[in-house]
């Protein structure tokens, strides 16, 4: 498998908060994204973020998501920074 790397420039200069949208339902919740055509194959890409920006760019989509399959999407803002571990450099 070939690995195509991309690298724009980071703009956050530290990462403080992380947005999730996630669906409701009777076993509890999971994160909501969509499938898109990547390299050949099919990925799921979930509504996570870590910028209002892009936070305000995949409402309309969780709001369509919402309607679409009749469950409760939540917009769920999570802002405890814990570095665990660090790879490369």
């Amino acid at each position: 498998m070939t690995s195509v790397l991309h690298e724009p420039p980071n703009y956050l200069e530290k990462i403080t908060e992380v947005y999730i949208f996630a669906s409701v339902d009777s076993g509890g919740e999971g994160i909501i994204g969509q499938t898109v055509h990547m390299m050949g194959r099919d990925v799921f890409m979930p509504f996570v973020c870590a910028d209002k920006a892009r936070m305000e760019d995949l409402k309309p989509l969780a709001k369509q998501i919402a309607r679409d399959s009749k469950r409760m999407v939540k917009l769920i803002r999570l802002s405890v920074r814990e570095e665990l571990e660090e790879y490369g450099k």
